[in-house]
């Protein structure tokens, strides 16, 4: 692997950066400002603003990789761009670039038809609307997505889709759309041919958004968590995709390189944690010395510059195994750094907390709210459980 990014992405890097600067850093405020005012779950004035702003400047859609339609970036060349964006935590969307809508993109670029490009996929690489994912289910244990017990069932030219989902990222803003809906389709089928997945519009008769979920108290509006009931849902058979019994396989294609995004991003969330912590531990006198000068200080961090740099080059790693010999061989790779990205990150901004003493777990730093979404990515998209089990097969299976 080489360790030096190309021209092309400093350059991005250096673009990407300049518009935090001008733009998202001195708005990060007003962004949570805006959505205390009135109807929680409105879309911003601000993001929309910043949005235009950041099409105009040519940083739009920059994920994408192996399609004309994104930036003609690579996951190795993308991760760099996501880091960056990862310190704020609106920033992915004012690039179109944020979770769910990334990975729906990716699912409709390769496996839908050309009329459901149309409809969906143009609209969201526009920044028009928003998309959900429907997987995880209240009733069962999630972890293992063979548990889903979600139906969707052929009835002649349509699918009737029943099941209650929860944790539907996005389902509570308005401009969701679209979702993608996984379930059975066949009971009898082997194990891994059960599931498929679907796509369904929001506005099909049936959808029943139950109640937006909070994380740690955050209710992260206006995108927001939901818990969504499927009643009687009918769409058109043509809005299968790939076909019955494909869902693992699109599952597969969709994680990996979301989980290269949420890696990167955290990273940019545990920059920003060290940045602040180095801050209050040299403005800070305790028991006769500044903070920065305590023995215990100086370790965390150290050790925290020590674990961003880690997990930084596992994950281009990862990222870089992904475009050269693809998900299936980078799978041990992708495991790891799921575990590893946010238990690194959730630990530095634990220290980051500390060192503000009371103030950490306020609001006024964000550190708070940051350990509340690194504590969820170890049980989002596979919790660490999961993805360590794995490791350890992978580990094992060389000495079979």
């Amino acid at each position: 692997m080489i360790f030096e990014f190309s021209d092309k992405v400093k350059e991005l890097q250096s673009r990407v950066q300049a518009f935090m600067d001008e733009h998202v850093y001195p708005n990060e405020q007003l962004f949570y400002d805006q959505v205390a005012e009135g109807d929680r779950w409105q879309p911003t004035a601000i993001i929309e603003e910043l949005k235009a702003k950041a099409k105009e400047a040519g940083l739009w859609n920059l994920f994408l990789p192996e399609s004309d339609r994104g930036a003609g970036l690579t996951n190795l060349e993308y991760a760099p761009l996501c880091e960056i964006m990862g310190r704020v935590s609106f920033a992915p969307e004012v690039f179109n670039c944020s979770a769910p809508d990334t990975g729906n993109m990716e699912v409709f670029e390769r496996y839908a038809s050309e009329e459901l490009k149309e409809r969906w996929l143009k609209p969201l690489l526009n920044g028009e609307i928003r998309s959900a994912f429907a997987m995880t289910e209240p009733a069962v244990a999630s972890s293992d997505a063979t548990n889903i017990e979600s139906e969707i069932t052929r009835d002649g030219d349509e699918y009737v889709i029943n099941g209650t989902k929860w944790w539907t990222s996005g389902a509570c803003d308005p401009r969701c759309k679209v979702l993608i809906f996984m379930g059975k389709t066949d009971k009898s089928a082997s194990l891994y041919k059960q599931q498929s997945m679907i796509v369904v519009p929001m506005d099909t008769p049936g959808i029943n958004v139950k109640r937006f979920l909070p994380v740690f108290g955050y209710d992260d509006a206006p995108h927001g968590h939901a818990e969504v009931e499927f009643k009687n849902v009918r769409v058109p058979a043509d809005h299968i995709l790939l076909g019955e019994g494909r869902g693992f396989e699109i599952a597969q294609g969709r994680l990996g390189p979301g989980r290269i995004h949420h890696c990167m991003r955290q990273i940019g969330v545990a920059e920003r944690a060290l940045e602040k912590m180095c801050k209050r531990v040299k403005s800070r006198v305790a028991f006769g010395k500044p903070i920065a000068e305590q023995t215990v200080t100086l370790e965390r961090i150290a050790e925290s510059r020590a674990m961003i740099e880690q997990a930084r080059l596992l994950t281009l790693k990862a990222a870089y195994m992904m475009d050269t010999v693809g998900n299936k061989e980078a799978k041990a790779e992708i495991a790891m750094i799921k575990v590893v990205a946010p238990n690194i990150t959730g630990k530095i901004i634990d220290w980051a907390i500390q060192a503000h003493g009371g103030g950490g777990v306020s609001d006024d730093f964000g550190l708070a709210f940051a350990y509340a979404h690194s504590r969820t990515l170890r049980l989002a998209d596979g919790p660490d459980e999961v993805h360590r089990n794995q490791i350890g097969r992978l580990e094992l299976k060389k000495y079979n």
